[in-house]
């Protein structure tokens, strides 16, 4: 079991700038990728980033030169660095880890940007 808490949304102007952490707990050991994925309001979920246990990072076409993930190993934690925020970026962002084959997500942060 992997748990996962979100932190870091908030309301900000476009062109603003947020950070989202995302803290991990249990057998987090056994963890080979970790990201992001986005709801916004009325669609579905989807990719926004991800990073594997080896440093490979994934962007969605959307969010490739403005935002940036990173992982700190040593404390459990991935980061997304979102940097010339748009409107269409306003959604539930959530945080993701794959262990065991075996999906795991937090319980999401809002983030808004209004125009």
């Amino acid at each position: 079991q992997v748990q996962l808490v979100e932190s870091g949304g908030d309301l900000v102007q476009a062109g603003g700038s947020l950070r989202l952490s995302c803290a991990a707990s249990g057998s987090i050991f056994s963890t080979v990728v970790m990201g992001w994925y986005r709801q916004p309001p009325g669609k579905q979920r989807e990719l926004v980033a991800t990073i594997t246990r080896g440093g490979t990072i994934n962007y969605a076409d959307s969010v490739k030169g403005r935002f940036t993930i990173s992982r700190d190993s040593a404390n459990h934690a991935v980061y997304l660095q979102m940097n010339s925020l748009k409107p269409e970026d306003t959604a539930v962002y959530y945080c993701y880890a794959e262990a065991y084959s075996t999906p795991y997500w937090g319980q999401g942060t809002q983030v808004t940007v209004s125009s």
